[in-house]
């Protein structure tokens, strides 16, 4: 027969080994919903835009890059900001060739500024 000592160091490990698997069920709902959150539609778009601003910035890194034209940008903001007046310009047929010749001239420019030495300030 146990002695109580015994059935008392029993009694605290049983209690050790409740609270474990509850810390174990309460991860694995944490994982869960987790993974339910990641898969919303908002969440993907997300993660895929994330993945082309990493592409563009490893193809253009001279231009994003530390130093270059465009490193001062945050894309994540630009990119609603863009979406937005493209599609508020495509509603708007009228309004295409001049947004476009604007885009253009405004293109140049920056072009022109970043390309542009820093002594050339005449």
């Amino acid at each position: 027969m146990a002695s109580k000592k015994e059935l008392a160091e029993l009694a605290v490990a049983k209690e050790r080994l409740v609270r474990e698997g509850e810390l174990y069920r309460l991860s694995t709902l944490r994982s869960k919903h987790e993974v339910i959150n990641a898969l919303q539609p908002q969440a993907l778009l997300h993660g895929a835009v994330d993945q082309a601003i990493g592409a563009v910035q490893a193809r253009l890194g001279h231009f994003i890059g530390p130093g270059g034209g465009l490193s001062n940008i945050n894309f994540k903001t630009a990119l609603p900001l863009l979406v937005t007046a493209a599609s508020w310009l495509g509603r708007r047929r009228r309004l295409l060739k001049p947004a476009l010749a604007v885009g253009a001239l405004v293109a140049a420019g920056v072009v022109w500024l970043i390309r542009r030495k820093p002594g050339d300030e005449a």
